[in-house]
Parts: structure tokens; sequence; C-alpha cells
């Protein structure tokens, strides 16, 4: 969904020639991901960022054309909303310092970039759900003024009859609220992690993946507020996927989904399922040949699964498939997040060492249920694991998952004092049962349900740079 199009309302015409090009590139791409086209170059990290521009009051604050404008940083994009911006970093070569050479590249263009935001009154703030946001907020004139967006809107409300969209989050509390556009998707700021590998490997990693979010999530879990209700550990997941909820396609399947399965050779099931299973939602037509995937790519653009593939190109212009993890906050700090992404990659690659993925030892099904149970109860969820049964995401990390993703750290040739690092970071939040969540929730208790005071205690911790533990 990065890409601009050329028009906001699209016909029955324009759905129906979309398919035909679709249907077409996607054949292509199978044929030569199958024939060897497609890059198998070695691994390959990078990072997006999801950001809030917020003012002295913890409000958002619409001003993120004035920000990208006087910023003027290629690394820096707009997102749906006026109060959204996104960060990006180069890719780097999975080895060594990778972490820390992204963490200090994000540290400086977040610092730039904060100087830029005061300039205008403003601070950047990263975190899942922002406890001051108001519905008020979340209104059509706070879009970012691009016709993707617009069209997205337009789209989503069309094939939902006009029915606004309703959201109903249990968790401590519970929500109900109806909205009748799509801003509410904007209540939900993101780190997300992407990772090249070798095309002939790319769905072992992925499906590793898939099952290594579960622990991930409940350690990182900074999303527990929204609307005045304390409800999931991390309240963004019900939200986004509520949010865009079309359960469109011949099984119901929702467009913001955990997915319907692993994934097979080169992950061309899972888009192949985009062509055969989703109608579109953005049926623009490009006039570019067929293998550059416009069609693909857009499809697959909104389509929100939080592990999906990802369809890129190298310099030379060969292409590439990558896939990138959604389901991880932005904030506390760029520690942390590093940190998430260090035990991310850990267990991914201990997971394929160990041929976790091959007749997987985790079912899909389980891999789902944990997902939810992390997002919902963060570091006190039960989760299902092999040679385990039932046991608390707490316990498991420090029992066996923190010692395994060293193991896959080092098999990723990262440094042992990388490795170390990052991890410790993990291991003390979980020693300390403190995620992003948990701190908030407790905060909130010192701050007698003031949630300025929170921010503010938030935002300063976050200025330091100390992780959240």
């Amino acid at each position: 969904m990065g890409e601009e199009i050329a028009k906001v309302n699209f016909g029955a015409e324009d759905a129906a020639e979309f398919k035909q090009r679709l249907a077409r590139e996607t054949r292509l791409l199978c044929d030569e991901a199958v024939k060897g086209r497609f890059s198998d170059r070695g691994f390959t990290l990078g990072f997006e960022i999801e950001t809030w521009i917020l003012d002295h009051n913890f409000f958002p604050s619409p001003v993120n054309a004035e920000f990208l404008a006087a910023l003027g940083d290629e690394n820096a994009i707009p997102e749906l909303s006026k109060f959204n911006v996104e960060l990006t970093c180069i890719p780097r070569r999975l080895e060594g310092a990778v972490f820390s050479e992204s963490r200090i590249a994000f540290e400086r263009l977040f610092r730039d970039a904060n100087e830029v935001a005061h300039s205008l009154d403003a601070n950047l703030v990263m975190i899942g759900t922002l406890p001051t946001i108001r519905e008020s907020d979340l209104s059509l004139t706070n879009m970012s003024p691009l016709k993707r967006y617009y069209a997205l809107n337009n789209e989503v409300l069309r094939q939902r009859g006009g029915r606004p969209l309703r959201i109903d989050i249990k968790g401590v509390e519970h929500l109900v609220t109806e909205h009748h556009d799509v801003m509410l998707e904007a209540a939900t700021t993101s780190f997300q992690i992407h990772l090249k590998t070798p095309i002939s490997q790319i769905h072992r990693y992925f499906n590793a993946s898939i099952m290594a979010s579960a622990p991930v999530l409940a350690a990182s879990a900074n999303a527990p507020y929204l609307f005045g209700k304390d409800l999931w550990s991390e309240t963004r997941i019900p939200l986004f996927e509520q949010a865009v909820d079309l359960q469109s396609g011949d099984s119901g399947m929702r467009r913001v989904t955990f997915g319907s399965g692993y994934a097979d050779a080169y992950m061309l099931n899972l888009l192949e399922e985009n062509d055969e299973r989703y109608p579109a939602l953005l049926p623009c037509l490009f006039d570019t040949p067929p293998g550059k995937y416009r069609h693909v790519r857009l499809q697959n653009g909104t389509i929100w699964r939080w592990n999906r593939p990802l369809i890129g190109f190298e310099e030379s212009g060969q292409p590439h498939i990558r896939f990138e993890a959604r389901s991880y906050p932005a904030g506390p700090s760029f520690m942390d997040m590093m940190a998430n992404t260090a035990f991310h990659i850990g267990l991914a690659f201990y997971m394929v060492e160990h041929n976790w993925d091959r007749n997987p030892i985790l079912s899909f099904e389980q891999a789902e249920r944990n997902f939810y149970a992390a997002a919902r109860d963060g570091l006190s969820a039960s989760l299902d694991w092999p040679e385990q049964g039932e046991i608390k995401a707490d316990r498991l990390i420090e029992r066996e998952l923190i010692s395994a993703a060293r193991e896959g750290l080092l098999l990723a040739r990262i440094s042992p004092a990388e490795a170390d690092l990052y991890l410790s970071v993990i291991a003390a939040r979980v020693n300390s049962r403190q995620t992003g969540a948990d701190w908030q929730r407790n905060q909130l208790k010192k701050c007698d349900g003031d949630y300025f005071k929170l921010m503010a205690s938030y935002c300063a911790n976050q200025n330091s740079g100390a992780p959240v533990h």
C-alpha cells in the first residue's frame, strides 16, 4: 500500500480487467520463481517504524505534510493519517552487529526528525496504540491527502454495503464502538521487520516466523489502552483486524489475518491465494510489463497478514521475494525494538536449523491460538508448545527460548556480544515481568488514572533511550 494510484473510484470493468492482469502476473511469478529467475542472494534485514506526531498535550497533531516537507528525508513517508509518519532505514546484511548498526541509524533519524517536529510545536512518539487518542481524531479530515487512502476508504465501505465498521474488543474491559470510515486503522502503529533470505529457503524462515510470533509478541506487547479502556496487552491486533473487516472472498477470509496456513515453496501458495480467494480492493490498472508485478504487489498490499510475503527488486532489477513480520508494536525504545528483532530472528533460525518447519511439530492452528493468546495476555499468556504442553509465556521464554534464540543468532552469523546484548534485554524484561504494556498499566495506577501524566512519563523514558524493563 505504499504506492500512489491514479484514481479514487473504480467500476466493474476495472475490477474485471484487474482480475485478468493479476491472474496473468501471478502465473508468471510462479513460473519465474520455479525456474530460478528470482534473487537467491543471502540474508538481508530491513525495518519500518510507524510513529505518532503529538502536540504538547499528547493529542495527535495532523501536520505530517509540513513535517515531511521540512525534514526532506526519503526515509520518512506519510501514513494513513496526517498525524502518523513511517520511518525506514537502509536494509543491511544479517551478520555481525546488524541490530546495533540499525538502531544507531534509527536513533539518528529519529533525533533529526524530532528536531523538525519541535519546530512545528510537536513531538514524535513510538507506541502501539495511543492512550490519549479520541474517536474524533480518527476522522476523514485527518486522512493524508493521497488517492490510495481515499480509494481504500471508498472501497471498504462500498464492499460493506455502507455498513459502519464495528469494533468489539473484550479484554480487561470491554470496548464496543462503530466507525464510518477506515481511520480506525490509524490508531495502530507498528514496528515491522523485513527479512530477505535465499528464495529456496524463504518459506522455511517464513513458517518459522509464524511459529515464533507468539512468544515474541508476548514479550513485546505495548498497546493496552484505547479510548479510555484497558483491553488487550497488544490491542493493535484486534483493532486492526476489525478496522478493515470485509471477510471477503470465497471463504469469508479477513483482509487482516494471521493467515490460513503455512507457506509452500517460495511462498507461492500465499500469492496464489491473493489471486484466487480475495476480490480486488483497489483495482487500479497499470501500463507496465507483467514482470514488474504491479498488480500482484498492489493486491498483496491490501491483504494484511501478520506475516506476509513481499515482492521487490534488487538494484540490478532482478525480482526478489522477502517477507515482513507485522505483529510487533512501535516502541517503547529503539533498544526494545531491536531486542524484539533479535529474539524473533534468533528463534526463526533456531527453528529452521532444528527442522521445526518440516512436518511442523507446532501446527498452524496451535501457532494461531498462541498468537492471539499472546496478544491478549502478554507474558501471562498460556501457550501450547512442543514438549512443554500448556505453559505460561514468561516461563517458556526463561526456560527455553532465550537460549534457543542465542543459538539461532549465532547460526545467523550475529556476533556473540551482539546476541547477548539484545537477548539480555528480553531476559530482563521477562524477569521483571514488565513489557511496555505492563509498564503502562503500572504507571497509570501511579498516575491515578491520568492518561496525560502517563504519556508525559512514557515520552520522557522513550527520549532517554532506556529499555522498558
